[in-house]
């Protein structure tokens, strides 16, 4: 076995971002106004989605042998080492003495195992498929075997690609079973379960066993506020002291309040237009001509100004630049001439009925801005809006037709976003390129890093000179925090788009 440098840099910087000033007790309640409804699945990390927003929770609840933290994407955490075999395919983790649940429970080997064999997220298929078994060698030290080397273990396991790291207490659960852990889960995160009224309100409270350090806001509470201008208004008036998801003229209008401030951030979220039909014979969308027109229609930076006040980063690529291995691809030009010209190409002189176009929730207004510029070239469609927990279903079960937009927000790489969106075991794909298929197979196991990026670099290319999607951006998300608080952690860990880690918030005393 042998330890990375990397590693070892890693739990240098988070020894010296874990200090804290001894003595000190949580006090005070911090409120946050969220964009989404708060489900229930979200408490599990079991259930992890492929997108990052019930990744807020799990900060909170939940820890990870590994998770992306200030020093590192790859910080330690419940496991404080690992190492990796000579042959790549042995992974072992030293777990941290004295870390618990918030039952008081010590986490164990016993946890690590139970917690991946009953990890069902969207990543589960590839991991189950490529780790053999999880050991547990003895309570502080878990291996696990893979069948073969792969390069992206730690890529998926380590990361918010997947929620799979994250740690739930064997015990308890085998004692409360899975719809108990529902209404009263415990975790060995930072802060421990309160209460949730689904769709309204989470309330949780410090841990003071947390063996990071102790939150020192003794109370938080995130309110579902699905309308953008009453979050706003939540802030403006004090009711909340973070608000997330602001864009257009209401973000405008907060960066321009005294006593508020603006904060965005360039996320893993990437925006896209999303061609279902394009895999079935007969079908418009089965030309790439039409696919291009669409594409050509949009006038991205117009929408990136009007919708998100120029934070967003205008993309020809569903793989954000600052991943490894991406290939940055410049966005398609706003060209509706040579839109309506590919449509006439293509039988199309007069435009074409598109069905329904399915914004991604709560991108509304930005899908109808969309929308807005197809209609202008002639692709007429009709907007409907979903709630996200369907849309999401809908996609996965790969039941949406005509257009929509597609989102994901997940960690990774170029290999990980590639997998689930743009190959034919893609969670998130529609359908696939045979090429792009042989050629990500081939890259899958491969240690050579000159030799993966040239693989994935030519898949990048293929999906986008075959317009398998229509990139609109890199996602600029917005929040807003209020005069009480000190520190709002939004910064903190890259790209990531919500305050973490949750024991470094402060409210002004």
């Amino acid at each position: 076995m042998r330890r990375s440098w990397r590693n070892i840099l890693s739990l240098a910087l988070l020894a010296m971002f874990s200090a804290a000033p001894a003595g000190a007790q949580p006090a005070g309640t911090m409120t946050w106004a969220v964009h989404v409804t708060l489900a229930t699945r979200w408490l599990d990390p079991a259930e992890a989605d492929a997108e990052i927003t019930p990744f807020m929770i799990f900060y909170a609840l939940h820890d990870a042998l590994v998770k992306p933290m200030p020093a590192s994407l790859n910080a330690p955490s419940l496991a404080e080492s690992w190492t990796m075999s000579k042959d790549g395919r042995v992974w072992e983790f030293v777990l941290r003495k004295g870390a618990r649940f918030h039952n008081g429970d010590p986490v164990t080997g016993e946890d690590v195992k139970f917690s991946f064999e009953r990890y069902r997220g969207a990543a589960a298929p590839i991991l189950k498929e490529r780790v053999r078994e999880v050991q547990v060698v003895d309570p502080g030290r878990v291996r696990f075997h893979l069948k073969d080397p792969w390069p992206d273990f730690m890529t998926f396991y380590g990361t918010s690609a997947s929620g799979a790291a994250w740690i739930v207490p064997k015990k308890y659960m085998e004692k409360v079973g899975e719809d108990g852990f529902r209404r009263a889960p415990i975790g060995a995160g930072p802060y421990k379960f309160v209460s949730l009224q689904p769709g309204i309100e989470l309330v949780l409270e410090a841990f003071d066993g947390y063996w990071r350090k102790t939150p020192a806001v003794k109370r938080l509470i995130l309110r579902s506020i699905p309308d953008e201008s009453t979050r706003a208004a939540a802030l403006k008036h004090g009711e909340v002291d973070i608000a997330y998801f602001l864009n257009g003229p209401i973000a405008d209008n907060v960066r321009r309040t005294p006593g508020l401030t603006l904060s965005a951030t360039r996320t893993n979220g990437v925006l896209f237009l999303m061609f279902p039909d394009q895999w079935t014979a007969g079908s418009p969308w089965a030309d790439r001509r039409v696919r291009m027109a669409a594409s050509l229609a949009i006038d991205r930076q117009a929408i990136n100004e009007a919708e998100s006040l120029g934070f967003s980063g205008p993309t020809g690529n569903i793989v954000p630049r600052h991943q490894d291995f991406a290939l940055p691809i410049p966005p398609d030009p706003y060209d509706p001439k040579r839109a309506k010209a590919l449509l006439a190409e293509a039988g199309y002189p007069n435009g074409l009925d598109a069905g329904e176009f399915t914004p991604f929730p709560p991108y509304n207004s930005m899908g109808e801005a969309i929308a807005n510029y197809l209609s202008a070239v002639g692709i007429r469609t009709r907007v409907r809006t979903m709630e996200r927990a369907a849309l999401l279903s809908a996609w996965r079960d790969k039941k949406l037709k005509g257009l929509f937009v597609g989102a994901t927000g997940s960690a990774g790489n170029a290999s990980t976003r590639l997998e689930s969106l743009a190959t034919a075991r893609g969670v998130l794909a529609f359908g696939s390129i045979p090429e792009v298929d042989n050629l990500f197979q081939a890259q899958i196991q491969e240690m050579d890093r000159k030799k993966r990026e040239d693989a994935l670099f030519q898949i990048q290319r293929i999906v986008h000179e075959r317009v398998v999607f229509a990139p609109i951006w890199e996602n600029g998300f917005i929040r807003a925090f209020g005069p009480r608080v000190e520190e709002a952690g939004l910064t903190l860990i890259p790209a990531f788009p919500y305050s973490a880690p949750l024991e470094e918030l402060r409210l002004k005393r």
